[in-house]
């Protein structure tokens, strides 16, 4: 009886870290998982009566900082906001600078971090397990989205919750159930090879 786990199920590593490691390899990474929160974040619906839409960015966010890890993932939604900051636009609905939603993105920084450092810890490997990362990151983004949509337009706690929380729990409900998918199958694809 072997002691020692297949390299793609141990703990301590996060999908990237099964390409072969590089400093390219990581730049690449995180420019990519860049791109990749820019283009899930025009894919947006906008909510009636709040200024913050429903993307696929808080998706992209989450699966970039638990296929990254906790580095990569933060250093790719820096670049993500910067870049933002600096007039690409590629926030939601092809916008750019500080707006109203803006928390939001603060909160993906932190959240990739969160879910990064929990991937490492084998959190994506199951379906229920992934859930719960995924909802312990979307957690994080709203306990800074929401603040910050109350302090720039003026809306009470109360009202920023019903504006930028309550319509989209049914939306993050279903990325979670997305992600209980992708990332478990991810691992059991590459643990056969």
């Amino acid at each position: 009886m072997s002691t020692a786990a297949a390299p793609s199920t141990r703990t301590g590593l996060v999908l990237a870290d099964l390409l072969p490691a590089s400093r390219v390899r990581d730049a690449a990474l995180v420019l990519g998982g860049a791109a990749l929160t820019g283009l899930a974040a025009q894919i947006a619906v906008p909510v009636p009566g709040s200024p913050v839409p429903v993307t696929g960015q808080t998706f992209a966010a989450l699966l970039v900082g638990t296929a990254l890890g906790a580095g990569r993932g933060l250093a790719s939604l820096a670049v993500y906001a910067l870049a933002g900051l600096a007039g690409v636009p590629w926030f939601a609905n092809g916008s750019h600078g500080i707006a109203p939603s803006f928390g939001y993105i603060l909160g993906m920084l932190l959240a990739a971090a969160v879910v990064g450092a929990l991937a490492r810890r084998g959190t994506d490997r199951s379906a229920w397990r992934t859930a719960g990362t995924m909802v312990l990151g979307s957690a994080v983004i709203y306990a800074v989205g929401v603040p910050y949509l109350a302090l720039s337009t003026g809306m009470s706690a109360s009202a920023a919750v019903a504006a930028g929380l309550t319509p989209f729990l049914v939306g993050d409900a279903l990325k979670a159930a997305l992600a209980m998918g992708v990332l478990p199958t991810a691992w059991k694809f590459v643990g056969r090879r």
